[in-house]
C-alpha cells in the first residue's frame, strides 16, 4: 500500500509538472523569438492579458539609442492606425446620444466641404473605408460603398465629425474618455506630453536611423494621433470588449462585417472589416484587431473573445524592407493561435 500510494503521488506530481510545462510553453516560445532577435528584428514591448490580468510581458531594446535609454513596460509609443478604432468608438458614442446618424451624408457634419461627393458619402462609409475619397480636391475613385480602399483621410474627417458633434476639440473628447477608463498614460500626441515617448526609428542593415519629426497633426488625430502603452491598451480592450464603453448595439456595429479587405498580417485572403477593426474568422479561433505603422513605430492590438485574451505588441522601429513589417507580432500571434491559452477558459 505504501508503495502504491507513493507511486500514485508521484504520478500526480509528474502530471501537474507536465501540465505546468505545457501551460507555460507559449511563454518560452515567445521568449525565444524576442531574445534571439537582433535589435532590427525586435525593439519593443509585448503584453498578453487574460480576463483583464497580465499573464505575460516582455521588454527588449532602447527607447532612445543615442542616449542609451532603455525601454520599460510603461514606455509610450505612437500607435498610429490603432488610433482609428478609438475614433470609431468616439463617433459611436455620439450616435448613442442621437447626435450622429451613420447613414447621413458627411456634409451634415462637415458643412465646410464644398465637394459634391460630400452629399453622398456617409459616415458609415468613412468608418469602413468604402467612401472612395482619395483627395479632398479630386473626384471619388469609385462609387461609395462598392470597394474597400484603406487610408488616413477618412479618419481625419471622422475626427472632425467628433469635434462638430461634441463641440470640443478631438483631444479633449479623447482624453476625457481615457481619464474615465484610467488609461493614465494615453493621450493625443503633443510635444508637451511626450516626456516618456520612445523615439521612432527606421532600421536598415542593422542600423537605426531616428525619425526626427512626426506625421501626426491635430487634423490627423482620428487617424494616427494616439500615444499609449501596452498596459493602457490592455485596459482599452478589457473595457471595449466587455461592454463598458459602448452599448451592445453600438459594439455590434463596430465589429460587424461591413466589407471585405486583405492585409498580410492577417493572411492572404480577404477578411471582414468593421469600423477601424478587422474581424478574423478563418483562423483556428476568431479574433479581432488592427495594426499601425508610421513615424518609425509599429503596433499590433489583437483580442480573442472566446478566451478573453489580448495580445499587444508595440515597437519603436520600422524595417526598410516592408516584408519584415510586424515580424515579431506575426510570429507571436501564430504561437498563441496554436496554444492552449486561446482554447480554454
Amino acid at each position: 500500500m505504501k508503495f502504491s500510494s507513493f507511486t500514485f503521488l508521484l504520478f500526480i506530481l509528474c502530471s501537474c509538472h507536465s501540465s505546468a510545462q505545457k501551460k507555460d510553453n507559449y511563454a518560452s516560445k515567445i521568449d525565444s523569438i524576442i531574445q534571439n532577435s537582433t535589435s532590427s528584428d525586435f525593439n519593443g514591448v509585448v503584453l498578453i492579458s487574460k480576463n483583464g490580468k497580465t499573464l505575460y510581458s516582455k521588454v527588449k531594446g532602447s527607447a532612445n539609442f543615442e542616449i542609451q535609454k532603455p525601454l520599460t513596460i510603461d514606455t509610450q509609443f505612437e500607435i498610429m492606425s490603432n488610433s482609428k478604432q478609438i475614433a470609431a468608438v468616439l463617433v459611436l458614442l455620439e450616435v448613442e446620444k442621437g447626435r450622429v446618424d451613420l447613414n447621413s451624408p458627411i456634409k451634415k457634419y462637415l458643412p465646410e466641404l464644398t465637394q459634391t461627393w460630400a452629399d453622398t458619402v456617409t459616415v458609415h462609409q468613412l468608418l469602413n473605408h468604402s467612401h472612395g475619397i482619395v483627395d479632398l480636391q479630386k473626384p471619388l475613385a469609385f462609387k461609395p460603398g462598392t470597394q474597400f480602399k484603406y487610408g488616413n483621410l477618412s479618419f481625419n474627417l471622422i475626427g472632425k465629425i467628433v469635434e462638430f458633434s461634441t463641440k470640443k476639440s478631438y483631444n479633449e473628447t479623447a482624453d476625457t474618455l481615457f481619464k474615465k477608463l484610467k488609461m493614465n498614460q494615453t493621450f493625443c500626441y503633443s510635444k508637451d506630453k511626450a516626456q516618456n515617448l520612445a523615439t521612432g526609428y527606421f532600421s536598415s542593415k542593422n542600423k537605426m536611423e531616428p525619425v526626427t519629426g512626426s506625421q501626426i497633426t491635430p487634423e490627423s488625430f482620428g487617424a494616427d494621433g494616439i500615444i499609449s502603452t501596452v498596459s493602457d491598451l490592455a485596459i482599452w480592450n478589457n473595457n471595449l470588449h466587455k461592454g463598458k464603453i459602448l452599448k451592445p448595439e453600438s459594439y455590434k456595429l463596430l465589429t460587424k462585417n461591413t466589407i471585405l479587405s486583405q492585409h498580410n498580417f492577417f493572411g492572404k485572403e480577404k477578411e471582414p472589416y468593421g469600423y477601424g477593426i478587422r474581424i478574423i474568422e478563418k483562423e483556428t479561433v476568431k479574433y479581432l484587431g488592427h495594426t499601425g505603422l508610421g513615424d518609425g513605430f509599429s503596433s499590433v492590438n489583437l483580442y480573442f473573445p472566446q478566451s478573453d485574451v489580448s495580445l499587444i505588441v508595440l515597437e519603436n522601429q520600422m524595417p526598410e524592407d516592408s516584408s519584415l513589417f510586424y515580424t515579431a507580432g506575426f510570429k507571436i500571434k501564430n504561437i498563441l493561435l496554436k496554444s492552449d491559452l486561446l482554447n480554454k477558459k
